[in-house]
């Protein structure tokens, strides 16, 4: 018996140090694994703004041509090892499905490479990069496209919203999911005391961020200029043959009193308006993922990997408040907590319900979008989650940090958010 128990004592002794030995939090996320579902490139287009920018006359399927082809001459990857693109796209017509397996062809795809559309909202470019995160994961792949496009210009409107049948009318839940956002979003600030004032001194900051961070050619890595674009001149109809390089909506000289004198858009005595808002944009961005021994084998550089992702559901009215509630589930899964993460990028879809969210989560502001965000520089809606992976590995990169998270409220009343590692 006493030599059964020193025996039971010296397993318990190894066990206890085999699980010392084991990472744990943010340690873990950052050791290396050869089945970690890395990015070895992350590219966008610049943003344009609807109606006016330089991206404006471009279908968004010329724009997905664009960032593919980008994708395959900086990778230097043999495109017959894509197996699966994902592509986000809120506004097209069929969803982009017919127009994007085309401009998978035109970017130099083969035809055994397969191409889906997919639309969860403004996370759309982050659910086409988890998706084929996923689809490598589980075997199903071993190469696949994360990527995002969207004109706004040419699609953006109420034509993109089908109208309700009387059974969806007739539930009040359901019939708030076609409430315009700036209406839901004007009473959440409200609701939630988030003054017009601090909206303004947010979006004032987003854009002097961007400015400064586009000066210092901080966008110049992950953007993929366009050369020899058709542009109609809106306000003399000439047609001109011009470069685009670099993003178009972030403006100099904006201040929290320059803001403060815009009239609300949404309500006489309400607080947001077009300065505090996300921009109305065109563009697309790409990302291309893969196991890290798929990657050591075929000589990619790894920028960064895929740590965990959430999605999550919130009232209709509560859109804006979805990286609150998504955020910590995707910081659980990787088993790390809101201090271990370097970088925050939160869409800005609203000043305040973005301001909200960072608050309420308790984030060091100086942590969240360290260049501005899409109040800046805009929100083409299916891009955004592939642009945020792009602009996180490249603010990683340069600061020498590690851990980053990005993450938007979702139409309708939901938010996503995923944690990266920066190689």
């Amino acid at each position: 018996m006493p030599n059964a128990q020193a025996r039971l004592s010296q397993v318990q002794s190894h066990l206890a140090s085999s699980e010392a030995d084991i990472p744990s939090g943010r340690e873990s996320i950052l050791s290396k694994s050869q089945d970690d579902i890395v990015v070895t490139c992350a590219l966008r287009t610049p943003f344009t703004k609807g109606g006016k920018g330089g991206l404006k006359d471009v279908p968004a399927a010329d724009l997905l041509v664009h960032t593919l082809k980008s994708l395959l001459s900086r990778s230097k990857l043999d495109p017959l090892l894509v197996e699966d693109i994902a592509v986000g796209s809120v506004l097209p017509p069929g969803g982009g499905a017919t127009e994007f397996r085309a401009a998978a062809l035109v970017a130099g795809f083969p035809e055994n490479t397969a191409v889906k559309s997919l639309n969860r909202q403004c996370s759309s470019g982050l659910q086409a990069c988890i998706d084929i995160a996923n689809a490598i994961r589980s075997g199903m792949i071993e190469i696949g496209v994360g990527s995002g496009g969207e004109s706004m210009s040419s699609q953006y409107g109420p034509g993109a919203v089908t109208e309700f049948s009387e059974l969806l009318e007739s539930h009040p839940e359901a019939k708030n999911c076609k409430v315009p956002m700036g209406v839901l979003s004007e009473k959440m600030a409200k609701d939630r005391s988030i003054s017009r004032t601090d909206q303004d001194v947010f979006a004032a900051s987003s854009y002097q961020k961007a400015l400064k961070a586009q000066q210092a050619g901080k966008f110049d890595e992950e953007i993929e200029p366009l050369t020899n674009v058709k542009f109609v001149d809106p306000k003399t109809d000439e047609e001109k043959i011009i470069t685009v390089a670099k993003d178009d909506g972030i403006r100099d000289g904006i201040t929290a009193e320059s803001l403060g004198k815009i009239k609300p858009a949404f309500a006489k005595d309400g607080s947001i308006h077009a300065g505090n808002a996300s921009q109305i944009s065109d563009g697309a961005a790409a990302v291309l993922l893969m196991k890290r021994s798929t990657a050591e084998r075929l000589g990619q550089k790894i920028v960064g990997k895929f740590v965990s992702s959430s999605v999550v559901g919130v009232k209709p009215l509560l859109m804006g408040i979805g990286p609150w509630k998504a955020i910590p589930v995707a910081l659980q899964k990787a088993g790390i907590s809101k201090g271990d993460v370097d970088v925050y990028e939160i869409n800005e879809a609203f000043a305040s319900q973005c301001l909200w969210c960072v608050r309420e989560l308790g984030l060091d502001e100086n942590k969240v979008n360290p260049n501005g965000g899409a109040i800046a520089f805009g929100h083409p809606l299916g891009c955004t989650g592939a642009r945020q992976v792009s602009t996180l590995f490249n603010e990683l990169g340069r600061t020498g940090k590690r851990v980053g998270v990005t993450s938007m409220c979702v139409g309708t009343g939901m938010g996503m958010a995923a944690v990266w590692v920066k190689e």
